[in-house]
């Protein structure tokens, strides 16, 4: 039965992560390295990627099962985040993309900033917060 899920998850999440993939072989073609991590493909490095961050100051980006980023301490140090985007694509499958980008239009128009007011990032920022927490809570 989990096997299934998990086919489930994977197979709902394809459309967006074939974006990722071509997006990724680019990265790849330019000089940048993949791994994978807990079932995601991570890619990151290279002329483009540095290029990219240089000029929209994004250093990651979630489609799918792919993580692409500037770099692979980057991405080990946004993997959580990055992650929590993984998981908001196996929910919402091939309507991912066009919900992220209607919510961050949302956000504009109701005069809101569109990536830190975003529903999905908020997400994202609250499961990184919590981890915060428990790690000072351990040590």
């Amino acid at each position: 039965m989990r096997l299934l899920t998990k086919l489930m998850r994977y197979g709902w999440a394809a459309p967006t992560s074939l974006l990722g993939l071509l997006m990724a072989t680019i990265l790849l073609i330019t000089g940048g390295r993949a791994t994978r991590v807990q079932g995601v493909l991570e890619v990151s490095g290279g002329w483009l990627a540095n290029r990219i961050t240089h000029l929209s100051g994004f250093a990651a980006l979630t489609l799918g099962h792919v993580v692409l980023g500037h770099s692979a301490d980057c991405l080990q140090h946004l993997r959580l985040h990055e992650h929590v985007h993984v998981r908001q694509a196996e929910r919402w499958g091939i309507f991912f993309v066009p919900a992220y980008v209607l919510a961050a239009l949302w956000q504009i128009l109701r005069g809101r900033h569109a990536y830190r007011d975003h529903p999905f990032e908020q997400e994202a920022f609250a499961a990184e917060s919590a981890q915060c927490s428990k790690d000072a809570h351990s040590s």
